[in-house]
């Protein structure tokens, strides 16, 4: 059964050259949150968000897909998953598959997130593999890309991040890498209290960009959506979201305070 509702909401855009991009504010919940805590946050929030002109995502534990869909029906509020199976069927013991969330009415899906790799061995072939099967679905994904603390001091985060673009984005259609969001998390940053300045955020996506374009044209990374990640609260939203190249946040610990991932979405009003 489809629950899931189109909504033609206003959703705030930028312009970048030629191009018009709108901000998307996803919160990424992790192993947090009951179905009926899960319940309460939507409602709590609810009226907060709707009038937002930012796109609000809320990416759940799998145990909360379903009450939360049903919960966010007739709101601004879109429910996405936070990993899935690259496989539409088969022997994969504790997996999902891109079908198994389209059919409920999810929307979009976090692919390679940081802690994904490092505690499960996901690779940039496997987020690629991942990202192929969202898109062949219809789902629509966040990537993940970041470099480490050592990977930083090593001077290498512009080769480390390019990397992961070239191999996680390689061989899409041009719709299909319009329609997918990247997330720059720089994994020093992420639930450390710690953020990259505005400056440095906005120059890495930068180089995020001109990696897209070199591989799908300029014309099309210009409508690509970039997020930062990493310690993202109420207190830096607004600066980071008002950079050139940076499309909004992909929220982690502030999005389980609903007071406080509200103040975010309506970072305008800050």
């Amino acid at each position: 059964m489809e629950i899931a509702k189109v909504m033609n909401n206003k959703l705030l855009i930028k312009k970048r050259g030629n191009q018009m991009r709108r901000k998307v504010v996803a919160g990424n919940w992790k192993m947090n949150m009951l179905p009926n805590e899960a319940m309460s946050f939507i409602r709590q929030i609810e009226s907060e968000v709707n009038n937002s002109k930012a796109e609000v995502i809320l990416c759940v534990p799998y145990t909360d897909l379903f009450y939360s869909l049903l919960t966010a029906q007739d709101t601004k509020i879109k429910i996405g998953a936070q990993n899935m199976h690259w496989e539409e069927t088969g022997a994969y013991t504790g997996e999902v598959s891109p079908e198994m969330l389209k059919s409920i009415g999810v929307e979009y899906v976090i692919l390679g997130h940081s802690e994904r790799r490092q505690y499960f061995a996901e690779t940039d072939e496997t987020v690629n593999k991942k990202l192929k099967a969202a898109h062949n679905i219809g789902l629509k994904p966040i990537v993940c890309v970041g470099e480490n603390l050592e990977q930083r001091e090593a001077g290498i985060a512009k080769e480390i991040v390019t990397n992961q673009v070239k191999l996680g984005l390689k061989d899409l259609t041009n719709d299909q890498i319009k329609s997918t969001i990247v997330a720059y998390e720089p994994i020093w940053a992420i639930g450390t209290g710690k953020t990259a300045t505005k400056e440095d955020a906005n120059e890495t996506i930068k180089w995020i960009r001109e990696e897209i374009a070199s591989m799908y044209g300029k014309e099309n990374a210009e409508e690509v959506i970039i997020q930062y990640g990493g310690s993202v609260k109420s207190g830096n939203a607004k600066e980071l979201f008002e950079m050139s190249d940076i499309d909004g946040g992909l929220v982690g610990g502030a999005s389980l305070k609903p007071e406080e991932f509200a103040k975010i979405v309506n970072y305008k009003e800050g």
